[in-house]
């Protein structure tokens, strides 16, 4: 029988290791709630690099936490964002492939191939309608090729990913997901419905695709953008699923994935509101608000904490641009509004969680001082043994963070 996810699922990163357990009971009071979540534990090649951790640590935290809490439920391992280059790194420890193909789209396939997929969709060369979506789209050979142009050898590379994991492990013992959204452009309802006639003709079992969103999804802050404008194009996706499905007879609960989606609390209310007009599931990867918790805890839990998450911040602070590097295209720190080093050395833990923490009713909480800690955990990397043992310290006020954090201001406004 072929590992599935439930129709919600949540994907917590947990950079350093320490907060599995704390993550999974959020998941187990949704359950106790009567809300079903799958949770996938992910991490990337590049966090993995960063920290200088191994996917087989992993997996240990995530199956260590399931059986202490005794959870009988799904779950899986994330190889996050992974192409042919990095994911033979993961093929030990994860059952969940992020499929990165961003860098391919825009690079045109053979002509052979973008023919014949003209070819097998001629049938919807017309008025074309989508039900739930108003009105029609004028699909033409031309608009055909030009999609094809787009984002066909994008899809060839999922493939080629694909039959590459499958070598190594059987497709039962897998979920595959898509992930488009690190480009540019966001892709409309109609690229959408052909991209997964696509990847339906690669035969890739997929069961989320991850496109890019209208809007800005950065690190660790709320969405910006036009809400309206996210809902209809959140919408219109899910209409074209859920045609694509029966048309491409792709896998039945093929669902979105919203990447990035950590502390979007101004999209979640209209992602709640549109999951249940369409009866449709989600998967909404998180990353870094675990390790900005552990943060926020250590400045909560007394001095010697405290001063530990100081001596990150100014080093993050005289490192910015260095850590910013990696991540230029989803943060933006406003330089002049993170205050100094010296201001922050005269800081209560109050202050210092209350400025960290991403609470909007708070007049202390500071987007670009959040944004900073976020790409600094190099810095706790850095620190070793001391920043783990901290961690190990202070279990009981970072873990009742973590697990509020996820449930209070994740799961309950997106699925309850």
């Amino acid at each position: 029988m072929k590992k599935r996810l439930s129709k919600y699922s949540f994907g917590v990163g947990d950079r350093f290791g320490h907060q599995a357990k704390a993550q999974l009971k959020a998941i187990k009071m949704a359950k106790a709630q009567g809300i079903h979540i799958t949770p996938v534990w992910n991490k990337s090649y590049r966090e993995h690099e960063i920290i200088n951790s191994h996917p087989l640590e992993t997996r240990n935290q995530a199956d260590l936490a399931v059986q202490e809490l005794d959870w009988k439920n799904g779950y899986f391992v994330d190889a996050d964002h992974v192409g042919l280059k990095t994911v033979d790194y993961f093929l030990e420890s994860s059952d969940f492939f992020t499929l990165d193909v961003a860098d391919f789209i825009g690079k045109r396939a053979a002509q052979s191939d973008i023919a014949d997929f003209v070819e097998a969709n001629k049938k919807y060369i017309s008025k074309f309608s989508v039900p739930g979506i108003d009105g029609f789209f004028d699909i033409t050979s031309q608009k055909l090729e030009e999609i094809a142009g787009k984002y066909l050898l994008a899809v060839q590379e999922a493939g080629c990913i694909y039959k590459h994991i499958v070598k190594d492990k059987p497709d039962s013992d897998i979920v595959i997901e898509i992930s488009m959204d690190e480009t540019n452009e966001p892709q409309t309802p109609v690229e959408i419905f052909f991209i997964l006639s696509a990847l339906a003709m690669e035969n890739i079992p997929l069961q989320t695709i991850a496109p890019k969103f209208t809007g800005e999804f950065h690190k660790g802050v709320d969405y910006i953008g036009d809400v309206a404008k996210f809902q209809m194009e959140f919408e219109s996706n899910l209409a074209v699923i859920r045609l694509a499905v029966e048309e491409f007879d792709l896998q039945h609960d093929l669902k979105l994935s919203i990447h990035s989606g950590s502390d979007k609390f101004s999209i979640y209310p209209v992602i709640n509101k549109s999951l249940k007009i369409f009866d449709a599931g989600l998967h909404l990867k998180t990353a870094g608000t675990t390790w900005l918790e552990e943060v926020i805890g250590l400045a909560e839990s007394g001095e010697d904490g405290l001063q530990l998450a100081k001596e990150i911040y100014t080093q993050a602070f005289e490192r910015m641009e260095e850590l910013s590097k990696p991540y230029l295209t989803v943060v933006q720190i406003v330089s002049e509004k993170l205050p100094s080093p010296e201001s922050v050395e005269k800081w209560d833990g109050l202050t210092f969680a209350s400025t960290l923490r991403h609470d909007l009713s708070s007049p202390l909480y500071n987007p670009s001082f959040r944004q900073l800690m976020h790409v600094g955990y190099k810095i706790a990397a850095e620190m070793g043994e001391r920043y783990l043992v901290a961690l190990r310290d202070n279990e009981k006020v970072i873990a009742k963070n973590v697990t509020e954090n996820i449930f209070k201001r994740h799961i309950k406004p997106l699925f309850f």
